[in-house]
């Protein structure tokens, strides 16, 4: 067994890693400032975990938080595009500021392993829609994605010129239970969702012709805890996804399909920062990691509608 950090522990990817380790039996230590992240998420833990209540951008604290840590998983992030072109300085400090300082204080503390949240938009626009590999030569379009990164090769720097082990997920559009759906930076399916169970038309940036490769939240469990344990990691970055992608008009198509309902979707210009494309090839998680996305897109969509449904006092029918 582990001791584990979980930055971020109390946001929507965080808590879902952190119910995973405590079940597995592992110790874990939540860092999170709750600016975006919410205690409920973690209400079936919270008696099981240590709790720091405090910013992963201030070098004390991130001394402080990997104190006798095996491994960290760096989730703590300010998360959406739209946030990082409204308000870049903040977005640089958490996720890259944030970043470094956590990385030094790991170093210094001899963390065993390192594994970071990246991001899918590091690759930024590929009008093709092919897949997209760690080689690829990336081409950021927002602050976001720039941070992003910009913690990715700090992972490999750190790896290269202290021996540190770190891996840096690209994760391809998580979604799943807790997601928030109320924020003006809410991700695509909990907003699409809560609307069309409330019988209001969901927002598409765009023709809704645009395609990802949506992962539901369990599958990016399984990939952190392949990489806390994977043998020989230093600095590699990974791409974890599904291999399939779906556009926004599909996806909209079976929410309504799901909750039986047949909601219309209202067309606004596309914004600022996001992809017109995104498909990943999964072959080096595979090969790296043993990953296998477990659950579908239709399956992962089912359970999330169903979480959100009886989150708004309804169900699917």
């Amino acid at each position: 067994m582990a001791n584990c950090l979980v930055t971020g522990g109390a946001g929507f990817i965080g808590s879902h890693i952190v119910e995973r380790l405590v079940d597995l039996g592992h110790w874990v230590r939540v860092l999170d400032n709750l600016a975006t992240g919410n205690v409920r998420n973690l209400e079936a833990v919270r008696d099981r975990i240590d709790f720091l209540q405090a910013d992963v951008a201030d070098p004390e604290v991130c001394r402080q938080a990997v104190a006798d840590i095996d491994w960290v998983f760096h989730e703590a992030a300010a998360v959406s595009v739209p946030y990082s072109v409204d308000h870049p300085e903040e977005a640089h400090r958490v996720n890259v500021d944030g970043t470094f300082h956590l990385l030094d204080a790991a170093r210094k503390a001899n963390v065993a392993r390192f594994i970071f949240a990246a991001s899918s938009s590091a690759y930024g626009d590929d009008p093709d829609g092919g897949p997209k590999r760690e080689s690829n030569l990336p081409r950021p379009i927002s602050p976001y994605a720039a941070n992003k990164l910009a913690g990715e090769h700090y992972c490999r720097v750190f790896a290269l010129c202290y021996g540190m082990s770190t891996v840096s997920l690209r994760y391809f559009n998580v979604f799943g239970p807790r997601q928030n759906p109320k924020s003006q930076y809410a991700a695509a399916i909990p907003a699409f969702t809560t609307s069309i169970v409330n019988d209001r038309p969901p927002t598409i940036y765009g023709d809704g012709e645009q395609t990802r490769d949506f992962t539901f939240v369990e599958n990016v469990v399984d990939a952190n805890l392949l990489a806390a344990q994977a043998e020989g990691l230093a600095g590699e970055v990974i791409n974890v996804a599904t291999g399939n992608s779906y556009s926004i008009n599909y996806v909209i198509a079976e929410l309504n399909r799901i909750l039986g309902k047949q909601v219309q979707p209202k067309y606004e210009p596309p914004r600022p920062g996001d992809v017109r494309h995104s498909l990943a090839d999964i072959s080096l998680a595979m090969a790296l990691l043993e990953y296998e996305p477990r659950v579908s897109f239709e399956q992962g969509l089912a359970r999330t509608a169903e979480w959100y449904a009886g989150q708004n006092g309804g169900s699917p029918r």
